[in-house]
C-alpha cells in the first residue's frame, strides 16, 4: 500500500487536544505511515516555544546563569500535554531525562553543547508522542536520526544532509513494511562523529522531505495552523484566495520573496521524485489545502500570487556603450563577491545596469568600498544607489504564455501612484519583479491584486 508521510508543525503539537487531532488525522487514513514532529510551539495561552526555552537554556547555561525554571518550564510543557493522555509521571521523566543528561554535557564546544540541547524538542516529543500512540491503538515506533544514522554535515545550526544520509533512510520502509506508523523526530540529524547537528530554524520540514522522498511516498502532508497558501499577504490584503494548487517552481519563487509556509530547502528532495506537497491544517481537515506538484493543468489560474519582500538597496550604473565592453557584467558582480556580499536581483539595459542587495549586508563604510571600487574599476558615467526598496513579485507558470500581462501590472501601479523603480523577469518567465520604494510597498501589492486577482473573479462571473 503507497504511504503517505506527515509532517505536524509546532501549533499543532502545543497541547493535549492536538496530540489527539493527530491520531485522529492517522485513523482517517491508514496510508499515513510516516510522521514528522516538530517541538510543542505556541498556543492559545502559551506564548513561548519550547524551542525558545531550549535556545534560552543554552545561552544561560553557558554564561554561567541560573536555568532551573527554563527546565522547569520545558517539562511542564511536556507533563501538560501527555499527563492528561494517561501518560504516568515516571514515564515521561524516563524520556525527559535525556534533556538532563544534554544540559549536563561537556561544554568546550558551544555550538555542538547547543545543538544537542535545541534538538531535544523534536527529539522528546517524537519519543512521548510514540508511546502514547500505541496506548490508542496505534501501532507505532519511534526512530532516532542518531538510531538510523541519518547523516549530516557537521555545521552547527545549518546542517546539511550527507548521501549516506538519506540512503539510510531507506531503512524505514522495513519498519513501514511490519506494518508499524514511524514517528521521527524533525530538525536534527547526526554528523559522522556522532554529534547531534541541527538544520536552520524550521528544518522539521526538510525532515519530512527527506522521509517522503526515503519511501517513496505516494504524498507528503505537511500539517500546520493555516489552511494551505494564500495568494497574497493576509496582513496587506483582507482575505485573500487561497491557491488550491501551483508547482514547485511558483513555491520556490514565492518563498523567496518572503512566503514562509513552508522551508524552501525542503522542496528538493521530493522535487527530484516528483512526490506531491499537500499543505493543510490541522484544525480544519474538511480543507484540502494546497497541493504542489511538478506540472499543473493549464486551465488553472496564470497567476498563483503576489509576493513581497522589504529591506533592499540597489547600485544603478550607467555608462554608454556599455554591452560592447566584453566583461563588464561580470566584474561588476566579481567587486561584491570579492567583498563578500550577494546579491538578489540584476536588471540591465543597453546602457545601464543595477545589483539589488539585502540592505541588511551593507553599512556606510562598506558603500563607500563598493562605489569606490566601481568608479575606479568600471568607471561609469554615472553611479548611484538608491535605499529602502520593497520587491513585488508576480508569480505563475502562465506568465510565459500570457500577454500583456507587464503592461497590465504597469498600468495597475502607475493608477495607484506606485513609481517603478525597477523591472525584472528572469529566463523562468514565471515571475515578474517590481522594485519599489518601501512606503508604497503596500499599495502596490493591493494594485497588483486588484489587477489580477478581482479582475479575474469579475471575467469569471460574466
Amino acid at each position: 500500500m503507497p504511504a503517505i508521510a506527515c509532517k505536524f508543525g509546532g501549533t499543532s503539537v502545543a497541547t493535549k487536544e492536538k496530540m489527539e487531532q493527530i491520531v485522529n488525522i492517522l485513523k482517517l487514513n491508514p496510508q499515513r505511515k510516516a510522521v514528522v514532529l516538530s517541538a510543542p510551539g505556541k498556543a492559545e495561552g502559551i506564548e513561548t516555544k519550547v524551542t525558545d526555552y531550549l535556545v534560552a537554556i543554552t545561552q544561560k547555561s553557558l554564561a554561567g546563569q541560573d536555568i532551573e525554571k527554563d527546565i522547569a518550564a520545558v517539562k511542564r510543557r511536556f507533563y501538560d500535554i501527555f499527563e492528561p493522555l494517561n501518560i504516568s509521571r515516571q514515564t515521561i521523566d524516563g524520556v525527559l531525562a535525556r534533556l538532563d543528561e544534554r544540559i549536563a554535557a561537556e561544554k568546550s564546544n558551544s555550538e555542538k553543547y547547543r545543538d544537542a540541547i535545541v534538538a531535544s524538542g523534536e527529539d522528546l516529543n517524537a519519543e512521548l508522542f510514540a508511546i502514547y500512540a500505541n496506548t490508542v491503538g496505534i501501532k507505532a515506533k519511534f526512530i532516532s536520526p542518531v538510531e538510523i544514522e541519518l547523516i549530516v554535515t557537521a555545521d552547527f545550526g545549518d546542517a546539511r544532509v550527507k548521501n549516506e544520509g538519506s540512503a539510510n533512510l531507506i531503512h524505514l520502509r522495513d519498519h513501514i513494511n511490519d506494518g508499524y506508523v514511524v514517528i521521527f523526530p524533525g530538525f536534527f540529524g547526526v554528523s559522522a562523529d556522532g554529534d547531534i547537528v541541527t538544520f536552520s530554524r524550521g528544518g522539521s520540514d526538510l525532515t519530512g522531505a527527506l522521509i517522503a522522498a526515503a519511501i517513496d511516498a505516494y504524498e507528503y502532508e505537511n500539517w500546520t495552523d493555516v489552511n494551505g497558501i494564500l495568494s497574497a499577504n493576509p496582513k496587506t490584503i483582507s482575505d485573500p484566495d487561497q491557491v488550491s494548487a501551483l508547482t514547485y517552481r511558483e513555491m520556490r519563487e514565492l518563498s523567496y520573496m518572503g512566503f514562509s509556509v513552508f522551508h524552501e530547502e525542503a522542496v528538493k528532495p521530493v522535487m527530484k521524485k516528483k512526490i506531491p506537497i499537500r499543505l493543510r491544517n490541522t484544525n480544519n481537515l474538511q480543507n484540502e489545502g494546497t497541493l504542489i506538484v511538478s506540472e499543473r493543468l493549464p486551465q488553472e489560474r496564470d497567476i498563483v500570487g503576489i509576493a513581497a519582500a522589504s529591506g533592499f538597496c540597489s547600485f544603478n550604473l550607467q555608462k554608454f556603450l556599455m554591452n560592447r565592453e566584453k566583461g563588464f557584467g561580470r566584474k561588476l558582480l566579481e567587486i561584491f563577491e570579492d567583498l563578500g556580499y550577494s546579491y538578489e536581483q540584476c536588471p540591465s539595459g543597453v546602457d545601464n545596469i543595477s545589483v539589488v542587495l539585502n540592505q541588511k549586508q551593507l553599512s556606510s563604510e562598506s558603500v563607500n568600498n563598493i562605489m569606490r571600487r566601481i568608479e575606479r574599476e568600471l568607471k561609469p558615467d554615472d553611479l548611484k544607489t538608491e535605499y529602502n526598496l520593497s520587491l513585488i513579485a508576480v508569480v505563475g507558470e502562465g506568465l510565459k504564455n500570457k500577454i500583456g500581462v507587464l503592461a497590465e501590472a504597469a498600468s495597475a501601479l502607475s493608477k495607484s501612484g506606485v513609481n517603478i523603480k525597477l523591472v525584472n523577469q528572469g529566463s523562468s518567465e514565471i515571475s515578474i519583479v517590481f522594485g519599489v520604494s518601501t512606503i508604497d510597498e503596500k499599495y502596490a501589492v493591493k494594485a497588483l491584486y486588484d489587477a489580477f486577482f478581482c479582475n479575474q473573479i469579475k471575467k469569471d462571473s460574466e
